[in-house]
Protein backbone atom coordinates (compact mmCIF):
# COMPACT_ATOMS: atom_id res chain seq x y z
CA UNK A 1 0.00 0.00 0.00
CA UNK A 2 1.13 3.48 -0.88
CA UNK A 3 2.33 6.26 2.03
CA UNK A 4 0.22 9.21 1.95
CA UNK A 5 3.34 11.84 2.68
CA UNK A 6 1.92 15.35 3.72
CA UNK A 7 4.62 17.71 3.96
CA UNK A 8 3.95 19.85 7.64
CA UNK A 9 6.89 21.85 7.87
CA UNK A 10 6.65 23.39 4.27
CA UNK A 11 6.83 26.91 5.21
CA UNK A 12 8.92 26.43 8.24
CA UNK A 13 10.97 22.85 8.28
CA UNK A 14 11.99 21.45 11.48
CA UNK A 15 15.62 20.17 10.59
CA UNK A 16 17.08 17.05 11.84
CA UNK A 17 20.65 16.93 12.85
CA UNK A 18 22.08 16.35 9.55
CA UNK A 19 20.54 19.13 7.42
CA UNK A 20 20.99 21.41 10.35
CA UNK A 21 24.57 21.02 10.67
CA UNK A 22 25.58 21.40 6.61
CA UNK A 23 23.79 24.95 7.06
CA UNK A 24 25.85 25.78 9.68
CA UNK A 25 28.68 24.77 8.21
CA UNK A 26 27.71 26.86 4.77
CA UNK A 27 27.15 30.13 7.28
CA UNK A 28 31.30 30.58 7.55
CA UNK A 29 31.33 29.44 3.65
CA UNK A 30 31.85 32.74 1.33
CA UNK A 31 30.96 32.24 -2.51
CA UNK A 32 32.58 35.20 -5.07
CA UNK A 33 30.49 34.95 -8.40
CA UNK A 34 32.57 36.77 -10.86
CA UNK A 35 32.95 35.62 -14.12
CA UNK A 36 36.90 35.63 -14.33
CA UNK A 37 36.92 33.22 -11.22
CA UNK A 38 35.32 31.14 -12.72
CA UNK A 39 37.31 30.53 -15.63
CA UNK A 40 40.17 30.01 -14.21
CA UNK A 41 39.53 27.55 -12.07
CA UNK A 42 37.57 25.47 -15.02
CA UNK A 43 40.84 25.90 -16.36
CA UNK A 44 42.76 24.83 -13.48
CA UNK A 45 40.19 21.86 -12.61
CA UNK A 46 40.73 20.68 -16.55
CA UNK A 47 43.98 21.72 -17.45
CA UNK A 48 42.05 22.77 -20.84
CA UNK A 49 41.98 26.62 -22.05
CA UNK A 50 39.60 26.92 -24.93
CA UNK A 51 35.84 27.75 -24.03
CA UNK A 52 35.16 28.43 -28.09
CA UNK A 53 33.04 30.84 -28.79
CA UNK A 54 33.22 33.36 -26.24
CA UNK A 55 29.85 34.68 -26.71
CA UNK A 56 28.53 32.95 -23.55
CA UNK A 57 30.30 35.01 -21.27
CA UNK A 58 27.75 37.68 -21.27
CA UNK A 59 25.13 34.94 -20.16
CA UNK A 60 27.45 33.87 -17.10
CA UNK A 61 27.91 37.15 -16.22
CA UNK A 62 23.99 37.88 -16.04
CA UNK A 63 23.94 34.56 -13.90
CA UNK A 64 26.21 35.89 -11.62
CA UNK A 65 24.53 39.00 -11.40
CA UNK A 66 21.08 37.30 -10.65
CA UNK A 67 22.72 35.05 -7.54
CA UNK A 68 23.63 38.10 -6.07
CA UNK A 69 19.97 39.57 -6.04
CA UNK A 70 18.63 37.12 -4.55
CA UNK A 71 19.29 37.85 -1.22
CA UNK A 72 17.29 34.98 0.35
CA UNK A 73 19.67 32.59 -0.28
CA UNK A 74 21.48 30.64 2.33
CA UNK A 75 25.22 30.67 2.08
CA UNK A 76 24.52 26.30 1.08
CA UNK A 77 22.40 27.39 -1.61
CA UNK A 78 25.00 30.28 -3.54
CA UNK A 79 27.07 27.07 -2.99
CA UNK A 80 25.33 24.80 -4.88
CA UNK A 81 24.99 27.44 -7.76
CA UNK A 82 28.72 27.99 -7.83
CA UNK A 83 29.18 24.32 -7.93
CA UNK A 84 26.83 23.87 -11.32
CA UNK A 85 28.07 26.92 -13.04
CA UNK A 86 31.94 26.13 -12.16
CA UNK A 87 31.00 22.39 -13.53
CA UNK A 88 28.97 23.92 -16.84
CA UNK A 89 32.49 25.62 -17.17
CA UNK A 90 34.45 22.42 -16.95
CA UNK A 91 31.83 20.44 -19.23
CA UNK A 92 32.04 23.13 -21.89
CA UNK A 93 36.43 23.35 -22.06
CA UNK A 94 36.07 19.30 -22.12
CA UNK A 95 33.48 19.32 -24.65
CA UNK A 96 35.09 22.06 -26.93
CA UNK A 97 38.74 19.85 -26.70
CA UNK A 98 36.84 16.65 -27.89
CA UNK A 99 35.06 18.88 -31.15
CA UNK A 100 38.91 20.17 -31.79
CA UNK A 101 40.36 16.94 -32.04
CA UNK A 102 37.40 15.17 -33.66
CA UNK A 103 35.72 17.61 -35.82
CA UNK A 104 34.22 14.06 -37.92
CA UNK A 105 31.59 14.70 -34.64
CA UNK A 106 30.03 17.23 -36.36
CA UNK A 107 28.84 14.64 -39.54
CA UNK A 108 27.04 12.38 -36.93
CA UNK A 109 22.92 12.52 -37.73
CA UNK A 110 20.36 12.78 -34.94
CA UNK A 111 17.50 10.81 -36.36
CA UNK A 112 13.90 11.41 -36.13
CA UNK A 113 13.93 11.97 -32.02
CA UNK A 114 11.20 11.12 -30.11
CA UNK A 115 11.06 14.34 -27.83
CA UNK A 116 8.57 14.63 -25.11
CA UNK A 117 7.21 18.03 -24.02
CA UNK A 118 4.90 19.45 -21.43
CA UNK A 119 4.47 21.67 -18.29
CA UNK A 120 6.55 20.36 -15.23
CA UNK A 121 4.83 18.18 -12.75
CA UNK A 122 2.83 16.52 -16.07
CA UNK A 123 4.27 13.27 -16.31
CA UNK A 124 7.08 14.49 -18.90
CA UNK A 125 9.36 12.47 -16.51
CA UNK A 126 7.96 9.12 -15.86
CA UNK A 127 6.94 9.00 -20.39
CA UNK A 128 10.31 9.48 -20.66
CA UNK A 129 11.76 6.91 -18.63
CA UNK A 130 9.25 4.75 -19.61
CA UNK A 131 9.87 4.94 -23.37
CA UNK A 132 13.70 4.60 -22.37
CA UNK A 133 13.69 1.42 -20.87
CA UNK A 134 12.96 0.31 -24.61
CA UNK A 135 16.80 -0.72 -25.45
CA UNK A 136 16.21 0.13 -28.36
CA UNK A 137 16.40 3.89 -27.47
CA UNK A 138 19.34 6.63 -26.68
CA UNK A 139 18.49 8.19 -23.65
CA UNK A 140 20.62 10.64 -21.31
CA UNK A 141 20.81 9.12 -18.10
CA UNK A 142 21.34 12.20 -14.89
CA UNK A 143 24.91 10.91 -14.32
CA UNK A 144 26.09 11.23 -17.86
CA UNK A 145 24.16 14.84 -18.59
CA UNK A 146 26.25 16.14 -15.58
CA UNK A 147 29.60 14.99 -17.02
CA UNK A 148 28.62 14.05 -21.05
CA UNK A 149 33.01 13.70 -21.62
CA UNK A 150 34.91 11.79 -19.47
CA UNK A 151 38.21 12.92 -18.13
CA UNK A 152 41.26 10.89 -19.93
CA UNK A 153 43.32 8.40 -17.77
CA UNK A 154 40.49 8.73 -15.07
CA UNK A 155 40.59 5.45 -13.58
CA UNK A 156 37.19 3.75 -12.45
CA UNK A 157 36.64 3.23 -9.21
CA UNK A 158 37.16 0.49 -6.97
CA UNK A 159 33.83 -0.51 -7.27
CA UNK A 160 34.87 -0.89 -11.12
CA UNK A 161 32.07 2.18 -11.63
CA UNK A 162 32.58 5.13 -14.44
CA UNK A 163 33.65 7.61 -11.84
CA UNK A 164 31.25 9.99 -13.30
CA UNK A 165 28.64 7.78 -12.10
CA UNK A 166 30.53 7.10 -8.65
CA UNK A 167 30.37 11.03 -8.27
CA UNK A 168 26.40 11.37 -9.23
CA UNK A 169 25.82 8.13 -7.03
CA UNK A 170 27.43 9.96 -3.67
CA UNK A 171 25.74 13.44 -4.69
CA UNK A 172 22.36 11.68 -4.58
CA UNK A 173 22.98 9.62 -1.45
CA UNK A 174 23.87 12.75 0.22
CA UNK A 175 20.92 14.70 -0.90
CA UNK A 176 18.78 11.75 -0.18
CA UNK A 177 20.04 11.78 3.05
CA UNK A 178 19.76 15.63 3.72
CA UNK A 179 15.75 15.64 1.95
CA UNK A 180 14.58 12.26 1.84
CA UNK A 181 10.97 13.15 0.81
CA UNK A 182 12.06 14.09 -2.77
CA UNK A 183 12.65 10.68 -4.11
CA UNK A 184 8.94 10.86 -3.67
CA UNK A 185 8.79 13.69 -6.29
CA UNK A 186 11.76 13.64 -8.41
CA UNK A 187 14.53 11.00 -8.15
CA UNK A 188 17.95 12.61 -9.37
CA UNK A 189 19.32 8.85 -9.41
CA UNK A 190 22.16 8.44 -11.39
CA UNK A 191 20.41 6.20 -13.72
CA UNK A 192 17.11 8.58 -13.84
CA UNK A 193 16.54 9.38 -17.24
CA UNK A 194 17.60 13.42 -17.45
CA UNK A 195 16.67 16.10 -19.57
CA UNK A 196 18.56 17.26 -22.78
CA UNK A 197 18.63 20.86 -21.55
CA UNK A 198 21.51 19.43 -18.76
CA UNK A 199 23.45 19.80 -22.58
CA UNK A 200 22.92 23.47 -22.77
CA UNK A 201 23.85 24.44 -19.47
CA UNK A 202 27.84 24.48 -20.73
CA UNK A 203 26.67 27.37 -23.12
CA UNK A 204 25.12 28.90 -20.26
CA UNK A 205 21.45 29.09 -21.63
CA UNK A 206 17.82 27.41 -20.93
CA UNK A 207 15.14 28.40 -18.25
CA UNK A 208 16.94 24.80 -15.81
CA UNK A 209 18.80 27.81 -13.78
CA UNK A 210 15.49 29.53 -12.95
CA UNK A 211 14.70 25.77 -10.71
CA UNK A 212 18.02 26.68 -9.01
CA UNK A 213 17.56 29.92 -7.34
CA UNK A 214 15.00 32.87 -7.54
CA UNK A 215 15.95 34.57 -11.06
CA UNK A 216 13.54 36.95 -12.24
CA UNK A 217 16.34 38.72 -14.66
CA UNK A 218 17.58 35.28 -16.22
CA UNK A 219 13.89 34.24 -17.02
CA UNK A 220 13.53 38.13 -18.47
CA UNK A 221 17.12 37.68 -20.72
CA UNK A 222 16.08 33.70 -21.66
CA UNK A 223 12.73 34.40 -22.43
CA UNK A 224 13.75 37.76 -24.81
CA UNK A 225 16.27 35.97 -26.51
CA UNK A 226 16.59 33.36 -29.31
CA UNK A 227 17.31 30.10 -28.10
CA UNK A 228 18.46 28.76 -31.36
CA UNK A 229 22.22 28.69 -30.82
CA UNK A 230 21.42 27.08 -27.77
CA UNK A 231 19.39 24.50 -28.75
CA UNK A 232 22.09 23.94 -31.93
CA UNK A 233 24.74 23.90 -29.10
CA UNK A 234 22.75 20.92 -27.28
CA UNK A 235 22.20 18.96 -30.59
CA UNK A 236 25.94 19.35 -31.23
CA UNK A 237 26.33 17.62 -27.47
CA UNK A 238 24.05 14.84 -28.79
CA UNK A 239 26.28 14.17 -31.49
CA UNK A 240 29.49 13.85 -29.19
CA UNK A 241 27.66 11.52 -27.08
CA UNK A 242 25.97 9.16 -30.02
CA UNK A 243 30.00 9.44 -31.45
CA UNK A 244 31.42 8.29 -28.21
CA UNK A 245 28.64 5.29 -28.69
CA UNK A 246 30.39 4.44 -32.10
CA UNK A 247 34.14 4.68 -30.92
CA UNK A 248 32.50 2.24 -28.15
CA UNK A 249 31.35 -0.41 -30.59
CA UNK A 250 27.56 0.75 -29.85
CA UNK A 251 24.83 0.10 -31.92
CA UNK A 252 23.26 3.99 -33.01
CA UNK A 253 20.03 4.05 -31.65
CA UNK A 254 17.31 6.56 -31.77
CA UNK A 255 17.19 9.11 -29.30
CA UNK A 256 14.43 9.99 -27.18
CA UNK A 257 14.24 12.90 -25.37
CA UNK A 258 11.93 15.74 -23.20
CA UNK A 259 12.07 18.69 -21.09
CA UNK A 260 9.16 21.14 -20.32
CA UNK A 261 10.91 24.03 -21.71
CA UNK A 262 10.64 22.67 -25.41
CA UNK A 263 6.33 23.81 -24.85
CA UNK A 264 7.50 27.41 -25.09
CA UNK A 265 10.58 26.50 -28.24
CA UNK A 266 8.26 24.53 -30.42
CA UNK A 267 9.50 26.79 -33.39
CA UNK A 268 13.21 26.44 -32.16
CA UNK A 269 12.67 22.85 -31.54
CA UNK A 270 11.03 22.20 -35.12
CA UNK A 271 13.97 23.94 -36.50
CA UNK A 272 17.11 21.94 -34.57
CA UNK A 273 14.87 18.64 -35.23
CA UNK A 274 12.68 19.07 -37.75
CA UNK A 275 11.96 15.17 -38.14
CA UNK A 276 10.89 14.91 -34.61
CA UNK A 277 8.02 13.19 -33.09
CA UNK A 278 6.78 15.10 -30.18
CA UNK A 279 4.58 14.22 -27.23
CA UNK A 280 2.93 17.05 -25.87
CA UNK A 281 1.38 16.03 -22.27
CA UNK A 282 -1.27 17.94 -20.74
CA UNK A 283 -2.39 18.01 -16.97
CA UNK A 284 -4.68 20.72 -15.06
CA UNK A 285 -2.57 23.24 -14.59
CA UNK A 286 -3.58 23.63 -11.10
CA UNK A 287 -2.19 20.36 -10.08
CA UNK A 288 0.92 21.00 -11.74
CA UNK A 289 1.43 24.51 -9.93
CA UNK A 290 1.07 22.63 -6.24
CA UNK A 291 3.31 20.39 -7.34
CA UNK A 292 5.95 22.43 -8.85
CA UNK A 293 5.67 24.77 -5.39
CA UNK A 294 5.98 22.31 -3.13
CA UNK A 295 8.97 20.65 -4.58
CA UNK A 296 10.55 23.68 -5.00
CA UNK A 297 9.29 24.83 -1.34
CA UNK A 298 10.84 21.61 -0.09
CA UNK A 299 14.38 22.08 -2.07
CA UNK A 300 14.39 25.16 -0.24
CA UNK A 301 14.94 24.83 3.07
CA UNK A 302 18.65 23.35 2.30
CA UNK A 303 18.76 26.70 -0.31
CA UNK A 304 17.39 29.58 1.44
CA UNK A 305 17.04 31.38 5.06
CA UNK A 306 13.04 30.55 4.47
CA UNK A 307 11.50 29.15 2.38
CA UNK A 308 8.35 30.61 0.64
CA UNK A 309 5.56 28.51 -0.38
CA UNK A 310 3.41 31.40 -1.75
CA UNK A 311 6.43 32.70 -3.74
CA UNK A 312 7.10 29.78 -5.49
CA UNK A 313 3.44 29.28 -6.11
CA UNK A 314 3.09 32.67 -7.61
CA UNK A 315 6.66 32.76 -9.80
CA UNK A 316 5.54 28.90 -11.66
CA UNK A 317 2.20 29.76 -12.12
CA UNK A 318 3.18 32.82 -14.17
CA UNK A 319 5.77 30.10 -15.58
CA UNK A 320 3.39 28.18 -16.65
CA UNK A 321 0.98 30.21 -18.13
CA UNK A 322 3.97 31.58 -20.30
CA UNK A 323 4.43 27.95 -21.43
CA UNK A 324 0.74 27.36 -22.30
CA UNK A 325 0.78 30.51 -23.94
CA UNK A 326 3.34 30.51 -26.18
CA UNK A 327 2.32 26.75 -26.74
CA UNK A 328 -1.23 27.37 -28.00
CA UNK A 329 0.44 30.22 -30.16
CA UNK A 330 2.96 27.66 -32.08
CA UNK A 331 1.33 24.68 -31.49
CA UNK A 332 0.50 24.30 -35.42
CA UNK A 333 4.10 24.46 -36.04
CA UNK A 334 4.58 20.85 -35.00
CA UNK A 335 3.58 18.57 -37.91
CA UNK A 336 0.29 16.95 -37.37
CA UNK A 337 1.56 13.51 -38.55
CA UNK A 338 4.66 14.37 -36.24
CA UNK A 339 3.11 14.96 -32.85
CA UNK A 340 0.77 13.58 -30.37
CA UNK A 341 -1.28 15.03 -27.66
CA UNK A 342 -0.68 12.95 -24.17
CA UNK A 343 -3.77 13.59 -21.50
CA UNK A 344 -2.49 13.05 -18.16
CA UNK A 345 -5.64 10.99 -17.13
CA UNK A 346 -5.46 8.71 -19.93
CA UNK A 347 -1.52 8.42 -19.62
CA UNK A 348 -1.83 7.35 -16.33
CA UNK A 349 -4.59 5.26 -16.76
CA UNK A 350 -3.09 2.92 -18.95
CA UNK A 351 1.19 4.14 -19.54
CA UNK A 352 2.05 1.15 -21.67
CA UNK A 353 -0.93 1.77 -24.28
CA UNK A 354 0.31 5.66 -24.47
CA UNK A 355 3.33 5.04 -25.38
CA UNK A 356 2.10 2.50 -28.29
CA UNK A 357 0.02 5.38 -29.41
CA UNK A 358 3.12 7.54 -29.72
CA UNK A 359 5.13 4.88 -31.53
CA UNK A 360 2.80 4.68 -33.79
CA UNK A 361 2.91 8.21 -34.77
CA UNK A 362 6.47 7.87 -34.56
CA UNK A 363 6.69 4.58 -37.04
CA UNK A 364 7.87 2.43 -34.13
CA UNK A 365 6.82 -1.15 -34.00
CA UNK A 366 5.83 -2.31 -30.61
CA UNK A 367 7.72 -5.78 -30.62
CA UNK A 368 7.02 -8.06 -27.65
CA UNK A 369 11.03 -7.54 -27.09
CA UNK A 370 9.68 -3.92 -26.26
CA UNK A 371 6.42 -4.42 -24.61
CA UNK A 372 8.69 -6.73 -21.86
CA UNK A 373 11.22 -3.75 -21.58
CA UNK A 374 8.63 -1.63 -20.59
CA UNK A 375 6.49 -4.13 -18.41
CA UNK A 376 9.43 -5.00 -16.75
CA UNK A 377 10.41 -0.81 -15.82
CA UNK A 378 6.51 -0.75 -14.41
CA UNK A 379 7.56 -3.61 -12.26
CA UNK A 380 10.88 -2.15 -11.19
CA UNK A 381 9.50 1.08 -10.90
CA UNK A 382 5.67 1.02 -9.25
CA UNK A 383 3.90 4.62 -8.88
CA UNK A 384 3.94 5.55 -5.42
CA UNK A 385 6.82 3.29 -4.39
CA UNK A 386 8.46 5.96 -2.35
CA UNK A 387 5.22 7.37 -0.96
CA UNK A 388 2.79 9.42 -2.39
CA UNK A 389 2.97 12.94 -1.51
CA UNK A 390 -0.23 15.36 -0.80
CA UNK A 391 -0.35 18.58 -2.46
CA UNK A 392 -2.00 21.11 -0.28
Amino acid sequence: MTETIRITDLADPEYTPEPLSMRERAESFHVDFEVDAILVAARATTGLDDFGPMDFVDRLEILCRAVDADTGLHNSGRASVYFVLLRNAETRLRIQDTLTRHPDIHDEVIDRPVIVAGLPRSGTTHLLNLMAADRRFRSLPYWESCEPVPTPGEPETVAGEDPRYTRSRESWEQTDALMPLLKAMHALTPDHIHEELELMCPDFASYNYEWLFTAPSWRDHYLGTDQTPHYRYMRTALKLLQWQDRRRGEPLRRWVLKCPQHLEQLPVLMATFPDATVAITHRDPTSVIASAATMMSYGDRMRRHRPNPPEAAAYWADRAETLLLRCTRDRDIVPAGHSIDVRFHEFMADDIAMVERIYAVAGIEMTPEARADLDAYMAANPRGAHGRIVYD
